[in-house]
């Protein structure tokens, strides 16, 4: 390639990176930035902080999504970890069954679009990692559209390529400490 040619690549390269910041960053924005999902609308945070890590900040404006990546055999996201306890941090009981349930089941909520309006509800998916795999059954909405208010435990709206995960679904694919909170995954309908 000659140097004319390689400083064009590195300025178009530079443009992309520019008006696609997420892309270096390879952040969750650049995961779905090509599935076709696009913001719905947007939600302006609280005009007053809530204290925790990750709820939502005041005047801050947070994408809203109807729909998710298209579900295939190995559907890429990003799994979160997700406490479905009486008082933990998912906020009220799960959406299909109106129950809390315990951090050793392996339980998971879906980002809106995957939620498909319950129809995911009960049914497992499987999860896949580091090689491993492991059933989860499906028992809540990771909630795309709403957020940052008290039924959402204050948190902002959820990406729309997200598995929350119990800590059991964290275990059984033995992703431990730092790598715990977001981490990639694949999935499917089991």
């Amino acid at each position: 390639m000659t140097s004319t040619a390689s400083l064009l690549v590195l300025a178009l390269a530079g443009i992309l990176l520019v008006t696609f910041p997420s892309l270096c960053a390879g952040t969750i924005a650049a995961h779905h930035l090509f599935a076709k999902c696009r913001p719905s609308g947007s939600l302006e945070g609280p005009s007053t902080g809530h204290i925790c890590g990750e709820c939502c900040k005041p005047g801050h404006v947070y994408p809203k999504y109807q729909c998710s990546p298209p579900v295939t055999r190995n559907t890429r996201a990003v799994m979160t970890l997700n406490n479905f306890e009486e008082g933990g941090d998912g906020g009220g009981p799960s959406e299909c069954d109106n129950k809390y349930h315990l951090n050793t089941e392996h339980v998971v909520a879906l980002s809106t679009g995957w939620y498909a309006k319950g129809k995911r509800c009960g049914k497992n998916i499987r999860i896949s990692a580091k090689g491993r795999s492991v059933l989860a059954k499906v028992v809540d909405e990771c909630d795309s559209l709403h957020g940052c208010d008290k039924p959402h435990a204050f948190q902002p709206p959820c990406e729309p390529n997200i598995v929350d995960a119990s800590q059991s679904v964290w275990d059984a694919l033995d992703i431990t400490g730092d790598n715990v909170g977001d981490y990639p995954i694949t999935w499917s309908d089991a």
